[in-house]
């Protein structure tokens, strides 16, 4: 392409956003035939409620389009559940540019605008057409006129106004500060009666209400290297609590499921924490994609072949991870049969949507399966938690062995005890298994306040971020110098996650990278990242994390399911994270319902920060980024979290304006005594 050309491309482009919805009607355009479409939403509203979402989608559009939109919206709803204004998306590529490439009046919306398109980006997002990123249903808007009047705002904004965003609807600049963050952003924050599965059908579809998940609604997902990271150290320290003392991880079996959307992160994960992967997956187009990105070494679609397979490498001592194309209930079955032993069991099917192709019974095919889905819902119902009974009976015969299994955040311990399966402890209250952040990431990184801190570079250029690798990698080293010994094993298995990225390939869309690091260890990198743009050694960045937190996020059955104090169906300590950053910083703040266990399940707030090389960047990353994660601290601190109790006293004696109340240890037989 000329450089004439290209100048020509990028005025269309700069033309395009600002215009926000055409002047003119632009032609209905075919769907894509090799697009990944969305599944069919639940046929779910009356003939009313119908009429009142065609209603609702028509009045981002002139009256004098009402009649032949009205017709083409009835019909997308009809074929797909939803209306998402097929015939607005724009025509030009959908990906994160360079910020200088935004029409805008301030930094900080050309970040937004970057971050937006990164989400939707085909590379990045699962369902582009249908503007879903990731989980089959975490959206970033929920249609396309929505993104485009997003887009012409963010164009139009200047330093002392916020635009306020509804669940994917931008309602509109309001005037405001400069310190103020520049977009707030809620998704699904329902009146707590209505937070069923069912409501987000009926409200979604009505047009007023979305699903962000964590980081698609909040504009702050950067493909799987984030899942890729959290599992490859959950799966680190899961080895350490099951192997002998001078074992390692070679040739030791990691068993689960899924490889589309964020799971697809876990082939790629077992490989850097050197052990044997095998991952189910019933879609075999999402295990081919896989294979052909390079997520996982190899395919296998026969039992026989598989056990044969994995028996090879385990005689080997193979790092090596294998996608097996079929229900995950069989390999389990399959296993015990052949006597495969199984060191680590867990799964990362989508049960937080168990009924629309989350997860899907044994013994009938994939294309049976959606038959079922679209034809006969109950019935399929019906399978799935027959399945998920002979799951949870397969995964106890093995635990029986001396299999460690846990739950990955994922609800399958939920939905299996809501089928009915042998899941619960002999309390009838609480799980066999513990979650995830139980055994692992709540008391060894949670507690101490490690979590997925992530920065992308808004020049896009690669070598932008290979210079804050090393930044990072410097900070952290130069930290570790000086780290009491609770924290050293977290510290060094970050240094060397950040010095081996470039080499594992996880950039997919933006120049982003993600590591585990506390209050000191973001403070400081994030510092360092300012000085190297004020120095004009790297362009600007955009800081982040997932909402898989310390302090970001309230779900009883994954983040904070190692706080035992009641507390843990609480959502005060994301309401405050998402008010704190929004005052102390943040460029924009985000605050959802649903994320990655369910809509109801879950309540959790993001953030995104611009550092531009300012003294001002500076003076709110130290402020914002102390609060972020010593908010979760306090709180597990609190519930009497001995970890967080270490870590928000060493923190109080780093910074001396931070006060938290501390609890009081209750002697066991003071309690038991009790005449209750």
């Amino acid at each position: 392409m000329t450089t004439t050309m290209i100048f020509q491309d990028l005025t269309l482009f700069k033309e395009s956003i600002k215009q926000g919805i055409p002047s003119e009607l632009p032609q209905a355009k075919a769907y894509p035939e090799d697009a990944n479409r969305a599944p069919k939403r639940k046929d779910i509203l009356s003939a009313d409620e119908k009429q009142l979402a065609v209603r609702n989608a028509l009045r981002y559009f002139p009256k004098e389009w009402h009649q032949e939109l009205a017709v083409e919206f009835a019909q997308e709803l009809k074929d797909l559940g939803r209306i998402y204004m097929y015939r607005f998306k724009p025509s030009y590529d959908l990906k994160a540019r360079s910020l200088s490439d935004y029409p805008a009046k301030c930094t900080q919306a050309a970040a937004i605008m970057l971050m937006v398109d990164n989400n939707l980006d085909p590379a990045v997002a699962q369902h582009p057409e249908e503007l879903i990123t990731y989980g089959g249903n975490g959206a970033v808007f929920q249609n396309w006129a929505q993104y485009l009047l997003v887009m012409k705002y963010l164009s139009e904004m200047e330093t002392d106004q916020t635009l306020h965003i509804y669940s994917g609807h931008p309602m509109g600049l309001f005037p405001s500060s400069p310190d103020a963050p520049r977009v707030v952003v809620t998704n699904g924050m329902m009146i707590p009666n209505y937070s069923k599965p069912d409501d987000w059908e009926k409200f979604n579809a009505l047009g007023v209400t979305q699903y962000g998940q964590m980081t698609a609604g909040s504009f702050m997902y950067i493909g799987p290297q984030g899942i890729v990271h959290g599992t490859t150290i959950t799966l680190m320290n899961a080895f350490r609590k099951v192997l002998q003392k001078g074992e390692t991880s070679k040739g030791k079996i990691f068993l689960t499921a899924g490889l589309g959307g964020m799971s697809g992160a876990q082939p790629k994960a077992g490989n850097i924490a050197n052990c044997i992967t095998v991952c189910a997956e019933v879609n075999a187009n999402a295990a081919t994609k896989r294979h052909q990105q390079g997520w996982v070494d190899e395919l296998i679609d026969n039992m026989d072949e598989l056990v044969a397979r994995v028996k090879e490498a385990q005689k080997n001592e193979e790092v090596v991870s294998i996608a097996y194309i079929g229900n995950i209930v069989d390999v389990w079955e399959g296993f015990y049969e052949k006597e495969v032993f199984i060191q680590l069991g867990s799964d990362q099917t989508s049960l937080h949507n168990p009924w629309s192709g989350g997860y899907y019974p044994v013994d009938i095919s994939y294309e049976e399966s959606n038959r079922l889905i679209r034809e006969e819902p109950e019935v399929f119902k019906i399978k799935v938690q027959e399945t998920l009974k002979r799951h949870a009976d397969a995964v106890n015969k093995h635990t029986a062995k001396g299999t460690y299994f846990f739950d990955y955040g994922n609800a399958f311990l939920l939905e299996a005890s809501r089928a009915g399966g042998d899941v619960m402890a002999e309390n009838g209250i609480d799980f066999k298994y513990p979650s995830y952040v139980q055994d692992i990431l709540g008391p060894m990184c949670f507690d101490y306040g490690f979590g997925p801190f992530r920065w992308v570079c808004a020049s896009g250029k690669p070598e932008d971020l290979d210079k804050t690798d090393a930044i990072a990698a410097s900070v952290l080293e130069k930290i570790m110098q000086e780290s009491p010994e609770e924290i050293k094993q977290q510290m060094q298995d970050n240094i060397t996650w950040i010095k081996d990225a470039k080499q594992n390939k996880l950039v997919v869309g933006s120049q982003a990278r993600i590591l585990y690091a506390d209050a000191q260890g973001r403070m400081e990198i994030a510092k360092a990242f300012n000085d190297a743009i004020n120095s004009g050694e790297i362009g600007p960045i955009v800081l982040g994390r997932d909402h898989h937190d310390v302090s970001g996020t309230d779900s009883p059955y994954r983040e904070t399911s190692n706080i035992y104090d009641g507390s843990r169906f609480t959502a005060d300590m994301a309401i405050h994270n998402v008010i704190g950053d929004s005052f102390r910083g943040a460029t924009w703040v985000s605050i959802h319902n649903g994320g990655g266990v369910g809509w109801g399940e879950v309540t959790n707030g993001g953030f995104g920060m611009l550092l531009d090389g300012t003294d001002d960047a500076e003076r709110k990353l130290k402020s914002m980024l102390l609060f972020d994660v010593n908010n979760g601290i306090a709180r597990r601190s609190w519930a009497r979290n001995e970890e967080a109790n270490f870590a928000i006293k060493r923190e109080m004696a780093r910074t001396p304006k931070l006060k938290v109340t501390l609890a009081n240890r209750v002697d066991d037989d003071i309690i038991n005594n009790l005449s209750l």
